[in-house]
């Protein structure tokens, strides 16, 4: 990382410091005076662990996209400082979801502005005038994203942007702060926030002079052992674990068959292992790829329990084999949850399908199909079973749940890749299950 403000001497140190063994390292630490190694221990490059470093020029717009304890706040609060020491009589805007948070959080915080000053940096906070006084003359102005009018007007070098996915009236608070951003040569703004699909930050992405940085709640090497640990087994593989762990941004579809919050809500724990009696029937969907340099090979177990509820029991679908290998896990998927039937569609391979699928176990239980109309009509009868609450993921699958998610009552598809492969392997499976006109008895193969 580069750091200017410091002396030229120091960053040398620093430097050869970083280039030394470890012990080297520890052995040349013991022989600076305290004023020295105060001044080492201080510096923030120190401390980065990945996704917090500053990414290289040339960018205007640097978004910090991560889940909860990354540490997105102390990386805020250390850019900030990194603009006040290299610039005299720098102004930078604060823009929090509110002037309350911007405060708690950007200001006063365990990371923010007062906590990250150093030895002998000057920094005062003015309540009353919203404003930081910070080293060399800069100033560090507050701001909401409910109060878009507070920033038509004031001129700024920089701006920090905390939590924009929760700024209530964002489109207009971004475009004030943007047109007041017209100090020094060089203006940045530095967005952190965990995702939220809002247009707002959609447009930030696209716009020319942006850069991008991702990061884990599990990347922090200064959390909590025991409370990654907690939150991976309550939240891993859900929306919300997903969104507010991971930072990956998940898209709301107009018009989905499969709502993210009817995902949520039809997710339950696995009721019963493959042997133990519970399941009355299990089928194997399988949607075969045109090729093997094409797409994926959906390859989806479901069951229905003597409840009388189907449920997805596991994902095992792939992408680049042959279709020999393929059919091998398909016969695998089979054996392990004793299947009675594998279901595949046929279109893409005709009896070639079958044949493979035969040759990789010739007492597979097969039911060749052929597809007719969209996929999004054969999805919609089986997603009203999970709306009547007769289907539910007996866990988590977020591949899985990004195309069902993408599928939509208009036909279109809008999820993550090319074709809904796991998705039709699906709904093969459950349309199997829940729509067949006579239910067959359950067979085990010895």
């Amino acid at each position: 990382m580069s750091a200017p403000w410091l002396p030229s001497r120091t960053r040398a140190l620093l430097k050869a410091l970083r280039s030394m063994a470890p012990a080297e390292r520890a052995r040349m630490l013991a022989t600076l005076p305290p004023a020295a190694l105060r001044s080492l221990v201080e510096e923030w490059s120190w401390g980065t662990h990945s996704g917090q470093d500053e990414p290289p020029l040339p960018w205007r717009v640097w978004l910090l996209r991560s889940g909860r304890g990354f540490g997105k706040t102390r990386a805020g609060a250390e850019w900030v400082w990194a603009r006040i020491r290299e610039t005299e009589g720098v102004r930078v805007a604060l823009v929090g979801a509110t002037l309350g948070e911007a405060e708690r959080v950007m200001v006063t915080g365990p990371s923010g502005l007062i906590a990250t000053a150093r030895t002998g940096e000057a920094v005062k906070y003015l309540p009353s005038k919203r404003m930081v006084l910070m080293g060399r003359g800069g100033r560090a102005f507050l701001y909401s994203g409910e109060q878009p009018e507070a920033l038509r007007g004031p001129e700024h070098h920089h701006a920090w942007c905390d939590e924009l996915a929760k700024w209530r009236r964002g489109d207009p608070t971004w475009d004030n702060l943007m047109l007041g951003l017209r100090l020094g040569e060089a203006p940045r703004t530095l967005v952190t926030t965990t995702p939220r699909p809002v247009p707002l930050l959609r447009r930030i992405m696209s716009l020319e002079g942006f850069t991008e940085t991702r990061g884990s709640t599990f990347d922090n090497p200064h959390s909590s052992e025991a409370f990654k640990a907690a939150v991976r087994e309550a939240y891993a593989g859900t929306r919300l674990g997903r969104q507010e762990l991971e930072g990956e941004l998940i898209e709301e579809v107009e018009g989905s068959l499969w709502p993210r919050a009817l995902i949520e809500k039809c997710r339950t724990p696995l009721p019963a292992g493959p042997e133990d009696g519970f399941w009355r029937r299990v089928v194997i969907g399988v949607d075969p790829p045109a090729s093997s340099t094409g797409d994926s090979c959906g390859i989806v177990a479901c069951g229905l329990g003597r409840d009388g509820i189907a449920y997805v029991l596991a994902d095992f679908s792939v992408a680049g084999l042959s279709p020999e290998g393929w059919a091998q896990v398909v016969a695998g998927a089979a054996e392990t949850w004793c299947a009675d039937r594998v279901v595949a569609e046929k279109n893409n391979g005709g009896e070639m399908v079958g044949s493979v699928l035969r040759n990789a176990e010739r007492r597979l239980p097969l039911k060749l199909i052929h597809a007719v109309g969209g996929k999004s009509v054969r999805a919609e009868p089986v997603a009203a079973r999970f709306e009547a609450g007769e289907a539910k993921f007996a866990g988590t699958f977020p591949d899985l749940e990004d195309e069902l998610a993408g599928l939509t009552a208009g036909g279109a598809y809008f999820g993550p890749t090319r074709s809904p492969d796991r998705a039709d392997a699906c709904v093969w499976a459950l349309r199997e299950l829940l729509l067949s006109p006579r239910p067959e008895p359950r067979i085990r193969a010895l």
